[in-house]
């Protein structure tokens, strides 16, 4: 590639970005719930004991013993699977008072980073489980006793085993850190230093020696952020197994601007080290670029560089689980996020592939074209390719020194299809974590994505495949999980009880997978919003179960067609919103309302007017103004009377959402009956209008209570030629609805 004027590349990268912020446009969240309607759901539990403490993350779900283990700032949790409020077992491990008075001193907040903040929880055995936290600032670590059985309602720090938690857990908070427990063995993603410069993939306790890498080595690690860590086996052979770690870090190529690159690295479980080079290190490290980027027609790829998080799901064959990864491109000039999935086949062919090779700091990275070593580098020792070697000490120097100097890898990750599974640009959030669920419905298996923000909502997305590797991308829900909003720090989702477990900096939620009756009543709802978990049971939607044997149930994921499914309910889909009776006055406006179940329909009115079998569509003209909550008539006339029809049409599926009869009353009589309410027979002829049509009127006249009908009819009657607008027409519809609706309990003087 020639090089270019970097002004030229700026115009060309703004331009694109530009391009695909306006053409990617997030779909509308088919439901929007805000906390207080989550919480009015009953479909969500929030933790509700208040302690003194902050920075809650959920570290461990154990659905053996139906437990859930939480840290945070000096607190252990231990929370019921199906309740997190029911009986809670709480440990309080504060940091000393001298390590705290320590820690201010050397400059630290006593509030923000002087506590003991649990980051790691990992299960030790049957009985006990391994704890560590960073200590204000001096990394601790002990052993957990929960008993043996949930019902044993044990849980208790083991004090006389508290260990120094260096190269464990970091010393600073803010500063993430991963770690997997095998085999009695910690490995762990950590700066292991007091001043957060000495990033490592480390391996601790066990029977093996510790293990860490090259220290202070940019090719190997370059002030990397760790996000997750995953034991993946490559084989049947148990030598073969590899742990991966995910990350972002600054790139080495440009030392001027910030640059991030997401990675995925691996090690052997078996790396013993080198014999003279590399002793206590890892000579099996390697690491490869994570690419989650859009493609543009001209060659130019908008980048999302900053991994957030890592689901792995599991498939029926554990060496080959799928990667679901979060992005975020958080430039001056283009902001997103983006969801890729990647294969553990794409992951291998890279890893064995051509390795990166740079002489000198101005020289290119170019594919290494040089004679590679036996065994290759990277190889585990003991596994299939290497039965004969059963130690990296074993390695000759060659191999080990090749290691030393060719860490990366010169191919990069891309994901499935070299595409995003989905992009947001244009919104006001990111994404910050994700969890997935596998759902059987009856047109087969989905993955719904729960993707937490630093809004503190979660959405739940499903992308559906079209013709010609297109998707279609679904948000069936939106909602607010915590009362004050607050980026989501972590999810854990549990298929077996349907619940997905959210945490973040106030606290701990617990919400169903599903509220499959917020689709609405009907057959026709149901069916349009497309939820794996919902199906219409011929009388409500509500959950699907595989093993049903009610012919009654309907359910269609892929194309949503009520036409074909819901035949026979139909009929009944909208009996609750018909022939409904509004009133209005001549020469004041009227506000007929209607909002369709979902964002995705498109709303028309239509009106037939009385006396007459023609039926026209009204449009946003004159004096109808079509809004999203309904249709605004300004300054009735007497011939607007009839019923108008609200229709909505979704994936080609019309039906009547509300039909409204609206009868308009002449300006001379209402004034007349407000005038002398004590005769109302002064409506009993009306100038003008269809017969009956002021019934509902001369009732409200024949009460007492002469006052309410001022009340109910300010809003709906001005004199002619009043110059209010359309937002106080509005406005004042919408009063006068509430005072209907709650009607005032004293009488009131006209």
């Amino acid at each position: 590639m020639q090089p270019q004027d970097p002004l030229v590349l700026s115009c060309i990268l703004l331009s694109f970005c530009y391009t695909v912020a306006k053409d990617i446009i997030p779909p509308t969240p088919r439901v929007q719930l805000s906390f207080r309607e989550l919480k009015a759901s009953n479909t969500a539990h929030f933790l509700n004991f208040l302690l003194n403490t902050t920075d809650y993350r959920i570290l461990l779900k154990d659905e053996d013993h139906d437990r859930m283990y939480v840290g945070s700032k000096d607190y252990i949790l231990s929370l019921d699977l199906q309740d997190i409020n029911r009986e809670p077992l709480i440990i309080h491990w504060p940091a000393k008072q001298q390590r705290i008075d320590e820690c201010v001193l050397s400059g630290k907040d006593i509030n923000g980073e002087c506590g003991n903040f649990i980051r790691l929880i990992q299960p030790w055995n049957r009985t006990h489980l391994y704890a560590c936290g960073t200590g204000a600032y001096n990394p601790v670590c002990t052993y957990i006793n929960r008993g043996r059985k949930a019902q044993d309602y044990v849980f208790y720090l083991d004090s006389d085993r508290v260990e120094s938690g260096k190269g464990k857990c970091a010393y600073d908070p803010k500063l993430d850190s991963v770690s997997a427990l095998i085999n009695e063995e910690l490995y762990s993603g950590v700066y292991i230093d007091f001043m957060g410069t000495d990033a490592a993939i480390f391996r601790a306790m066990g029977k093996q020696a510790a293990m860490r890498t090259d220290q202070y080595n940019s090719r190997w690690l370059n002030d990397p952020a760790f996000v997750h860590v995953q034991l993946i086996p490559d084989s049947l052979e148990r030598n073969d197994d590899k742990l991966y770690f995910f990350f972002r870090e600054k790139s080495t190529d440009s030392p001027h601007s910030p640059t991030i690159y997401s990675r995925i690295g691996r090690v052997c479980l078996n790396d013993d080290g080198g014999h003279c080079c590399l002793v206590n290190k890892w000579s099996t490290f390697l690491k490869a670029r994570l690419i989650c980027s859009v493609p543009g027609a001209d060659g130019i790829e908008t980048h999302f560089d900053e991994l957030q998080d890592v689901f792995i799901q599991q498939t029926q064959d554990n060496k080959n689980p799928v990667i679901y990864a979060v992005f975020s491109a958080s430039g001056s000039v283009f902001k997103g996020s983006a969801v890729c999935v990647y294969s553990m086949a794409d992951i291998r062919m890279v890893f064995n592939g051509p390795f990166a090779h740079k002489e000198g700091p101005n020289y290119q990275w170019m594919p290494y074209t040089g004679k590679i070593p036996y065994p290759r580098p990277g190889t585990c020792p003991g596994g299939t390719f290497t039965p004969s070697m059963k130690s990296t000490k074993d390695y000759p120097d060659e191999v080990i020194n090749f290691m030393r100097t060719h860490p990366v890898m010169y191919n990069s990750v891309y994901p499935v299809h070299r595409q995003p599974l989905l992009v947001r640009t244009n919104v006001n959030y990111r994404f910050t974590s994700i969890a997935v669920d596998q759902v059987d419905a009856s047109d087969g298996r989905y993955e719904v994505l729960f993707l937490g923000t630093d809004q503190g909502t979660v959405q739940k997305v499903i992308v559906l495949p079209k013709d010609d590797l297109e998707t279609e991308e679904l948000i069936l829900e939106e909602v607010e999980v915590f009362k004050v909003p607050a980026p989501i720090k972590s999810m854990k989702i549990s298929s077996k009880r349907q619940q997905l477990y959210v945490s973040s900096v106030s606290g701990v939620t617990h919400l169903a997978l599903h509220r499959c009756d917020v689709y609405g009543e009907v057959c026709a709802d149901c069916c349009l919003a497309r939820d794996p978990y919902c199906a219409w049971d011929g009388k409500t939607c509500s959950r699907y179960s595989a093993s049903s044997k009610r012919r009654s149930r309907r359910q269609d994921v892929r194309h949503g067609n009520p036409i074909r499914q819901c035949r026979g309910y139909n009929s009944n889909a909208n009996k609750n919103g018909m022939d409904a009776a509004q009133y209005g006055v001549e020469g004041s406006s009227a506000f007929l309302e209607c909002q369709a179940r979902s964002p995705q329909a498109s709303i028309k009115w239509i009106l037939q007017k009385d006396h007459s079998e023609r039926k026209k569509e009204l449009r946003s003209e004159g004096r109808f103004l079509k809004t999203e909550q309904g249709l605004l008539i300004r300054s009735l006339q007497l011939s607007d009377a009839g019923v108008y029809h609200c229709t909505a049409t979704e994936n080609n599926f019309k039906h009547t959402v509300m039909r409204v009869r609206l009868h308009v009353l002449s300006a001379e009589a209402v004034t007349a009956a407000l005038l002398h309410p004590d005769t109302p027979a002064a409506l009993a002829s009306p100038p003008a209008g269809p017969p009956g049509a002021y019934d509902d009127l001369v009732q409200l006249l024949s009460q007492p209570e002469m006052g309410l009908i001022n009340q109910y009819c300010q809003g709906y009657w001005r004199p002619s030629g009043s110059m209010h607008s359309d937002a106080k027409d509005l406005q004042d519809q919408k009063r006068a609805r509430n005072r209907r609706n709650h009607p005032p309990t004293k009488e009131l003087q006209t």
